[in-house]
């Protein structure tokens, strides 16, 4: 495992400090396993989905799993937030490619059913859920399985008695009520927790991971919560998310968007690629265009999205319309192309190849993409 490197940094706006940590470096961590995925202590980040369909519908929740599966889920949660739905866990775990998580408000008995069903995970906050008999019941159950629990805190669900010691969310506020939990569990000496505290606040997000990750060896989930619509979710997420990787700060990620579980593993997976923390499949990379642009470059490029969508070889595709940057970046890629008037010039690990038509750049690079060997 990564040994940790911090470095202070200093808020310019108030003069507080926090430790971040070296781009590339990871925080140390214990390690728990939801399923046969490992989580903290140095394994690779995983990514996590969530069903939008009615549980209780095991077809559609099953096939909506495979789906985000096929897409390179690790991970899918699943709400359990009535009977019908607690039945019907056995079903969706037993056909499940994936590991499930249970997600269980406050009602302690599907979580004790989502447990005998066989889920990976629980995710559920042990002081909602009423007596000590009822945590010590869920914590009793989940240590025989083997199972972790996630302590999910959320800025716009926080306990009263903090939101009145702190007046609104903040940054020591979700921390708080995160570390209610885990000693909660210390307490029955359960130590499977993993902790996310999120919000719709990308800045507090942040600065409340940073807490966590300062004080404690526990793994964190990350995630900014209802974070929107695809385009709006997926900037907030981005840089949320991607910032605290960057420091070496989180060890499972889940980008929450009001769209296809799809969507939401595709954006999950691109930040991992974008951090170098996940290997790529098939990277396009085309120039902005300007008005020096010759070809029909967004043509070219959607036409070669979709005739490539099913590979999974890592390969770094570069496509430039004229021949100011062309022929540098398209030399960079392992396959490139420089056009312009008409004409490209293909590139294969920076060695100039051949001179094509504009017509044929997107036949010859699927050509070449069917060829290429990755490096071992």
């Amino acid at each position: 495992m990564d040994s940790i490197l911090p470095v202070i940094q200093t808020d310019l706006t108030n003069g507080s400090q926090h430790k971040t940590y070296k781009v590339g470096v990871r925080r140390g961590t214990r390690q728990v396993l939801i399923g046969n995925i490992k989580v903290g202590g140095g394994a690779p980040i995983s990514v996590q989905t969530m069903t939008k369909t009615k549980t209780d519908d095991v077809n559609a929740t099953v096939a909506q799993i495979k789906i985000a599966a096929e897409a390179g889920v690790d991970i899918v949660r699943v709400t359990v937030n009535d009977k019908e739905a607690a039945e019907a866990m056995k079903e969706i775990v037993r056909q499940s490619p994936v590991p499930i998580v249970a997600d269980i408000h406050f009602n302690h008995i599907f979580a004790l059913q989502s447990i005998e069903a066989g889920v990976a995970k629980v995710r559920i906050n042990p002081g909602n859920i009423g007596s000590k008999d009822r945590i010590r019941q869920v914590l009793t159950a989940a240590k025989e399985k083997n199972i972790p629990i996630r302590i999910g805190v959320n800025s716009g669900s926080l306990e009263e008695d903090i939101l009145n010691k702190y007046g609104y969310p903040t940054a020591e506020a979700l921390f708080e009520s995160a570390m209610r939990h885990v000693e909660i569990c210390d307490e029955f000496n359960f130590r499977d927790v993993i902790i996310s505290v999120k919000s719709t606040d990308v800045r507090l997000m942040i600065e409340a991971y940073r807490l966590v990750a300062e004080r404690t060896d526990i793994p964190l989930h990350l995630g900014v919560t209802e974070a929107g619509l695809t385009r709006v979710g997926t900037i907030k997420s981005a840089i949320g998310i991607g910032t605290l990787l960057a420091e070496g700060i989180g060890d499972t990620i889940r980008v929450s968007l009001t769209d296809d579980p799809i969507k939401e593993v595709e954006v999950g997976k691109e930040i991992l690629r974008s951090l170098s923390l996940a290997s790529r499949n098939v990277e396009l990379i085309a120039c902005p265009t300007c008005g020096r642009l010759e070809i029909d470059l967004f043509g070219i490029m959607n036409e070669l999205e979709k005739r490539l969508e099913g590979v999974k070889k890592p390969v770094k595709i570069a496509v430039l319309g004229c021949i100011v940057n062309g022929p540098g970046e398209a030399s960079d890629a392992d396959i490139g192309i420089a056009a312009g008037k008409g004409v490209g010039i293909l590139y294969r690990k920076g060695v100039v190849i051949k001179r094509l038509k504009e017509s044929e750049i997107v036949d010859c690079i699927v050509e070449e993409v069917a060829k290429f060997q990755p490096e071992n």
